[in-house]
């Protein structure tokens, strides 16, 4: 059964595949330029442009209306590790400029934020997943749940063509298949076997 909560749940399935590609990316000498400037991207504007705006313009004001501060207590930690996160990603961006331009140094901030963003990112989304979002299913009535996930689909359909969340997908899928290439065919064989069950 889809929810507002669940449609969350689901963006954090692929943002922890997006993490599991960055993190074999960091394994190479002679990284692919594009590939790195790809993911970062897809962290600014899937992880961070789509799915920490549903919750920093929807869901966390609703929970606010339900009692929950948005200065201390899980709220506030999740709002303050959206900003650590987007720390990293400037990071990336001016390394991966510099590395760019000569400054082969660059390379090891570039990998070490990676690295720094995916651990953030994991213990993040173990948060919600686990702890404030059972929350919200608790505090929120149904009606609200209901509102919420009509208006997450909302947010959705607004996205410009070629960045819609299928755009998101299709490219953090491109990305494990090069880096994580085990894990696509594992999670391909999977879905096929639940077609073939159906």
């Amino acid at each position: 059964m889809s929810s507002a909560t669940k449609n969350l749940e689901d963006d954090h399935d692929y943002i922890l595949k997006l993490i599991d590609a960055m993190e074999a990316m960091t394994k190479s000498s002679e990284p692919d330029i594009t590939d790195l400037e790809d993911a970062v991207d897809l962290i600014k504007s899937y992880a961070d442009g789509l799915h920490h705006a549903k919750e920093e313009t929807l869901l966390f004001p609703l929970m606010a209306e339900h009692g929950f501060s948005t200065q201390q207590g899980p709220v506030a930690m999740m709002l303050h590790e959206h900003t650590q996160g987007r720390a990293f990603v400037k990071e990336m961006l001016e390394n991966i400029e510099l590395f760019k331009n000569g400054d082969l140094s660059a390379l090891s901030f570039v990998y070490s934020n990676m690295l720094g963003y995916g651990e953030l990112l994991r213990n993040h989304i173990a948060k919600e997943n686990n702890v404030l979002f059972r929350m919200a299913d608790q505090a929120l009535p149904k009606d609200d749940q209901e509102t919420l996930y009509k208006q997450f689909q909302e947010v959705e359909n607004k996205c410009l063509p070629n960045r819609q969340k299928k755009d998101f997908i299709a490219r953090i899928e491109k990305l494990t298949q090069i880096y994580n290439p085990s894990y696509y065919f594992k999670s391909t064989q999977i879905i096929n076997q639940q077609q073939f069950i159906k």
